[in-house]
């Protein structure tokens, strides 16, 4: 099912990065110390939203980039007994570079 998803327009479908339950010394966190996770990575694209004459602006964003997320917005969509988020393409803050 989550091959046949395609985000319409601007839209850009994201999987949130799992929370780090573990501290850098081993020690295991509680899930309340944990904080919203605000990174995540692409999974699908819509084909981008279209300009006052018409012509398609593709998204900032391909599948498989690695995102910073706003702490507010998008919509979550469960897909394949897994949780995903939808934003639109000018809602995401930063893209990571490899």
């Amino acid at each position: 099912m989550l091959k046949r998803f395609r985000p319409l327009l601007d839209r850009v479908l994201i999987e949130r990065v799992a929370a780090e339950t573990k501290s850098k010394g081993g020690i295991l966190l509680p899930e309340k110390a944990l904080g919203k996770v605000l990174e995540g990575k692409v999974i699908a694209c819509g084909p981008g939203r279209r300009n006052d004459k018409g012509d398609i602006i593709p998204p900032n964003v391909n599948v498989g980039d690695h995102v910073l997320l706003p702490e507010f917005g998008g919509t979550k969509i469960e897909l394949e007994e897994k949780e995903y988020h939808l934003f639109r393409d000018n809602e995401l803050l930063a893209k990571f570079s490899d």
